[in-house]
Parts: C-alpha cells; structure tokens; sequence
C-alpha cells in the first residue's frame, strides 16, 4: 500500500505485489519512488513498474537474476528515451526495489534508496544498500551515519532508473526461514520511523494488512514528510497451506 503523506500534494511512490506466477518468475514484488517536477516523478514510477511487468510477464529467459537485469536494463533505456521527448518529462528518475522469491531463496534487485529489510528472528536487517550521497561517504569513512550532515543530505541519491541509458543495478540473494518476514518501503517510511519500531509492528500479533497499515500511520503520525510506500511480505516458508 501507499500514501501520500502529510506534505505532498501528488504520490510519487508505486507499489506492485503479485504472489501468483508471472510469465517464467514464480512472484514478484516491486516498490519504486519517483522523482522529478511536475508528474515527471509519478510518471517514471508508474511507468518502470508497468513497464518491467508486461515485459517480464512476455519473457521466456531462464534464470530469475539475469532476466531482471536484462528487463530492468530495457526499461531504463525506454523511460530514459520518454525524457527525452518531453521538457516536462527531462531529468525524471525512480528507485526501484524488486523481489521474487523462489522456494526458501529471495532474489533483489536494487537502484536507488528506496529499501529491503529482512525480519529475522524479530531483528530487522538492511539487505539493500542506498546508493545515496550520504552512503558513498559512510562507506569511506568521511561521513557519520546520523549526523547532522548526514540527516540534511540523505535525500541526494547517487543512482536510479531512467537518469542515464546505461544503468548498474545490485543483486543480492538472501536465504529464508520460518519466520521470516520482508518488508520493501521508500524512504517516506524508512526516514520516519525507527527501525526498533518497525521491528515491534511486524513481530506483532496484528494481521498483516493491519500491521503494514500502522507503519503508514506511524510515519504520517511522526510528519508524514514524503509518500510512504510498504510492501508486507510473509513468506510463509515451511508451513502447512490448507487449500
């Protein structure tokens, strides 16, 4: 689900979750922000995300981590070329978090800030990493995490899709078990509410409807700065399913 929050006037973020088959993956689940004046960032966010899904539901490619590139690498040279054709549409981008998860193994695809965490053992871990501005100077020890330098500057992103036609985006494979829940959100949620929060929603005995419903409105109820886009996943891994 999503929200436009407090401030905004337009919701940038979209939202994608399909846990039947789709064309050769078994699943997918897709979260992306858009940026860019006017429409432009709503735009590239419905687009990509439209866009990746009729392309990977035509697909015959084997192999779900190379048929996510080679389809994400497509569409970024489409929504790069959309534009191009429009002055209103020059410099638009998103983030884009993808999942498919096959059996007991999650397969991630990431460009941008936008997150997946892993809730393991009701501890929640990062699995992507941003790549943000910030991030970059973390990474070689010329930034804090936290800082104030770092809280006025973490919006910079260093990469996403359809800013450039050539695009690197990162893979990672994470091993599942019982237990376990995935969440994927834009930064309107993961800037505003604690991980330690976050942890005790998800570990809670609530639905999971209801527990991705009061992540959203405990960021809207700490600011609510920017749109706020969740993806809840229980994998359900190593259960019995009454049919």
């Amino acid at each position: 689900m999503t929200d436009t929050g407090r401030v905004r006037t337009a919701n940038q973020d979209y939202v994608y979750a399909q846990a039947e088959p789709l064309g050769t993956l078994p699943n997918l689940f897709l979260v992306a922000d858009g940026m860019g004046g006017h429409q432009a960032g709503d735009y590239a966010s419905r687009y990509i995300a439209e866009s990746l899904v009729d392309h990977l539901k035509q697909a015959d490619s084997s192999g779900i981590v190379p048929l996510l590139r080679e389809e994400i690498l497509k569409v970024n040279g489409m929504l790069y070329q959309e534009s191009m054709k429009s002055t209103e549409l020059n410099g638009m981008g998103t983030t884009l978090v993808a999942a498919v998860i096959e059996d007991t193994t999650m397969y991630v695809a990431n460009v941008g800030d936008s997150r997946l965490y892993l809730v393991k053992n009701n501890r929640l871990q990062q699995i992507t990493k941003d790549h943000s501005y910030v991030e970059e100077l973390v990474s070689l020890g010329q930034l804090e995490r936290g800082s104030r330098d770092y809280q006025e500057k973490k919006n910079i992103i260093t990469r996403a899709v359809g800013t450039e036609d050539k695009l690197e985006v990162d893979f990672f494979e994470v091993s599942l078990e019982p237990g376990d829940y995935v969440l994927m959100c834009s930064d309107g949620l993961s800037n505003m509410v604690e991980d330690a929060e976050i942890e005790e929603i998800i570990c809670s005995e609530l639905e999971l409807q209801e527990k991705a419903e009061k992540l959203i409105t405990i960021a809207n109820d700490n600011g609510g700065k920017d749109n706020i886009a969740v993806v809840l996943i229980d994998p359900q891994i190593g259960r019995e399913v009454s049919l």
